[in-house]
C-alpha cells in the first residue's frame, strides 16, 4: 500500500481521518482510544515501510498500555497540525 510507504502521505491521510472523526462529533478521547486499537493491528499485522514507521513500531513494541495512549495522543497532535498548515 503506497500510503505507509510514504510518510508524508500516511500523515495526511491519518490527519484527514482525525478532523473526519471529530466533524463527527467523536471526543478526543474517542479517537486516542480508536488509533490505539488501531496502533495494536498495526503492530501485529504490518510490517513498517519506512525509517518513521520502524521508529513508532519499536517505541509501540516497549510501551506499556498508558504509554501507547501517549503515543497514540502525540501521533494525532502531530497529523492535527499537518493539517492546520495546509
Amino acid at each position: 500500500m503506497e500510503l505507509l510507504q510514504n510518510w508524508e502521505k500516511w500523515k495526511s491521510f491519518l490527519g484527514k481521518q482525525v478532523e473526519n472523526a471529530k466533524n463527527l462529533g467523536m471526543s478526543n478521547n474517542t479517537i486516542e482510544k480508536t488509533a490505539v486499537q488501531i496502533g495494536e493491528y498495526l503492530a501485529k499485522n504490518v510490517d513498517p515501510k519506512n525509517e518513521q514507521e520502524r521508529v513508532l513500531a519499536d517505541l509501540w513494541s516497549v510501551a506499556n498500555e498508558k504509554e501507547k495512549h501517549a503515543l497514540a495522543s502525540c501521533i494525532m497532535k502531530l497529523v492535527q497540525e499537518k493539517r492546520a498548515v495546509n
